[in-house]
Formats: C-alpha cells, sequence, structure tokens
C-alpha cells in the first residue's frame, strides 16, 4: 500500500485530518527546532574562534538559548500530541 493510499484514507474522515495536521505540526516543531540549535552551535563556534578568552561566556549563553528553543519545541510537542489525542 503506497503513502499516498493511506493518506487518502486518513483524510476521508474528520479525525484523520486532524491526526495528519497533529503529525505535521510535531515534525516542523522538531525540524525548527534542529535548524535553530544547529544555528547556535555554528554561531558560539564562529565567536569561540573569533574569541577565545570568551569561551566560558559564549558557552553559558549559547546553553541557555539552546534550553529555551528546546521548551519551545516540547511545548509544540505536546500540544500537537494533546490536539490528536483530543480528536472529536
Amino acid at each position: 500500500m503506497s503513502l499516498l493510499n493511506i493518506i487518502l484514507q486518513a483524510a476521508s474522515s474528520s479525525n484523520g485530518l486532524i491526526a495528519i495536521g497533529a503529525g505535521l505540526g510535531a515534525g516542523l516543531a522538531a525540524i525548527g527546532a534542529g535548524l535553530g540549535i544547529g544555528k547556535i552551535g555554528g554561531s558560539a563556534m564562529e565567536g569561540v574562534a573569533r574569541q577565545p578568552e570568551a569561551a566560558g561566556k559564549i558557552q553559558s549563553m549559547m546553553i541557555i538559548i539552546a534550553a529555551l528553543i528546546e521548551a519551545v519545541a516540547l511545548f509544540a510537542a505536546v500540544i500537537c500530541l494533546l490536539i490528536s489525542f483530543n480528536m472529536a
């Protein structure tokens, strides 16, 4: 059975559309968090390369910002799961 057939069967009811939307939302939240943390890591490496004496400050700020991004992504994933579990 192809993926298109599975999606069409799921979309035949409103519950299927809710599940598809919740899954897409959780996936987008995970992708966004990965991109954000990757950007932070790259920028931190550039900053340390330019000013090695500031490595401690840069690392601590990087960890705090990464934690905030993870919190937002986790919140988005939980909301998507709540939507999918509370299908009407």
